[in-house]
């Protein structure tokens, strides 16, 4: 082999070489600008690689050919017109490679509340001032078209309609207690005012009567209000406190007094009666002037010859001490008994104490009143249950939709869990929220994907699958694991 074929084979080698070692570092930072980039950018370095006698002759001109093409052209350069195209495939596979993956510390975004469009139709219920339950409802639609709609008032059990505004009815349906239903049609930026009239349950006892406005179909919910008629006060005259003499503390403070007074008194009198007896005794006892009397001219000599014994000084008898000593202690205890028992009647008995390990107090109450605990406030508006084989009902159970207003009553965004939303049955059994049900009951959307925002507030079905012919007896709502949570007996 000649001695120059030799050394330009090796300074050929020697350059690519070096040619590997400068495209290696460029590689990584260079790929993505290479996939960029459109493929004819790298056609400049070709007239530098084809160039046939001067890579033959000299290896220099070689030099940026070799820098700027990839390794996979070796020992090519001292062929002829056939190395354009074998130098173009291997630019082009350098071309596109794969894009470099995020780095895995990288924190995955927070999520955000989702924006809840305000309701196009609002209700606003408000209790009047008269003898007998009695609500005024307004709905107002906010939009610019028409709206059909259906508003439902849930009448509390033991109650009735008396009277109801023009084109409404009073339905029993399964699951819930009677209820007053009106089938509207809203025009744009309309008010439109109804009226019920209810009778009382009980004398003086607060009726609650929720309304929410559904869709057409009655199966959606825009929004719901609830409120509580309370009966009259009576007069300040009829309310005003018993008179002293007839409080039982005053009586008794009253009588022991007394007795004291009465046994001071006998007290008294007995001693001045003994000094009495004395004197008189002394006096009915005198004699001449030997015997210390009086003389024939009438005088008393001021030391007696015979000494009279001194008298005994009286003490109360033992049964003025006795009666004295029970009267006070009757009027203390009959004192301390009084303000016992009117302590004990002053705790309330409803309230149910929770273990350290949960956050705030459970709370329950009726349909249609705002029940509060560590987070929301949970307000259950209408429980409606289907009839088996009914369109609601499934081959599993029946499914209960419950319409239930959430308010987040802190000042941060707060989530919350369809397993920890429970409709309890008899015996203690209890199932949790029926999740793809739920999602239906709201088009489609996840309820408990997003966390309610800090203030806001939103109405939505909540659906549970029931087993058996049972209506649920209490439902079971909260905000987080260790929230003591609220409970909404049903009706």
């Amino acid at each position: 082999m000649p001695a120059s074929t030799r050394h330009h084979r090796a300074l050929a080698v020697f350059v690519h070489c070096l040619g590997i070692l400068a495209a290696l570092p460029a590689l990584p930072a260079a790929a993505p600008e290479a996939a960029a980039a459109p493929r004819p950018a790298a056609t400049p370095p070709r007239p530098a690689v084809t160039a046939p006698p001067a890579a033959a002759t000299t290896s220099r001109p070689a030099l940026p050919a070799t820098a700027t093409t990839t390794p996979a052209t070796p020992p090519r350069p001292a062929t002829t017109g056939a190395a354009p195209a074998t130098v173009a495939a291997p630019v082009a596979v350098a071309v596109a490679p794969t894009p470099p993956s995020a780095p895995p510390a990288v924190a995955p975004p927070s999520r955000a509340p989702a924006s809840v469009p305000p309701p196009p139709v609002t209700v606003a219920v408000a209790p009047e001032s008269s003898p007998a339950p009695r609500y005024r409802i307004r709905v107002s639609n906010q939009g610019n078209a028409p709206v059909d709609t259906t508003v439902r008032q849930e009448l509390p059990p033991g109650s009735s309609a008396t009277s109801i505004s023009a084109g409404g009815w009073a339905t029993r349906t399964g699951g819930s207690a009677a209820e007053v239903t009106w089938r509207l049609k809203l025009p744009a930026r309309s008010t439109t005012t109804l009226g019920t009239a209810l009778t009382a349950t009980a004398p003086g006892q607060p009726i609650t009567a929720p309304a929410c406005a559904f869709t057409s179909d009655g199966s959606r919910p825009y929004d719901c209000a609830t409120a509580t008629w309370q009966a009259a006060a009576p007069p300040a005259a009829e309310v005003t406190e018993a008179p002293a003499w007839r409080r039982i503390p005053v009586l008794l403070a009253g009588l022991a007094v007394l007795l004291l007074l009465t046994a001071g008194l006998a007290w008294i009198w007995h001693r001045r009666r003994g000094r009495r007896r004395v004197v008189a005794a002394a006096l009915a006892s005198g004699g001449g002037p030997a015997t210390g009397g009086t003389d024939g001219r009438g005088t008393v000599y001021p030391r007696p010859a015979t000494p009279t014994p001194s008298a005994r000084r009286r003490t109360p008898p033992v049964w003025l001490l006795v009666g004295t000593a029970v009267a006070v202690l009757a009027g203390v205890v009959g004192a301390v008994g009084w303000t016992a028992t009117q302590r004990v009647a002053a705790i309330d008995t409803q309230k149910q104490p929770t273990s350290g390990a949960w956050m705030g107090t459970g709370v329950s109450g009726p349909v249609g009143v705002p029940l509060r605990e560590s987070a929301f406030e949970f307000t259950v508006y209408r429980v409606s249950c289907a009839t088996a084989g009914s369109a609601g009902g499934t081959t599993g159970g029946r499914r209960c939709q419950a319409t239930v207003g959430v308010r987040n009553v802190t000042g941060e965004q707060q989530p919350w869990h369809g397993k920890l939303q429970r409709a309890y049955l008899p015996g203690g059994r209890f199932v949790s929220t029926d999740e793809p049900a739920t999602r239906v009951a709201n088009l489609g959307r996840d309820v408990f994907a997003d966390p309610v925002a800090a203030g806001s507030r939103v109405v939505l079905p909540l659906v549970f699958t029931v087993d058996g012919r049972d209506q649920p007896r209490q439902l079971e709502l909260r905000s987080g694991v260790f929230s003591a949570g609220v409970r909404v007996d049903m009706p």
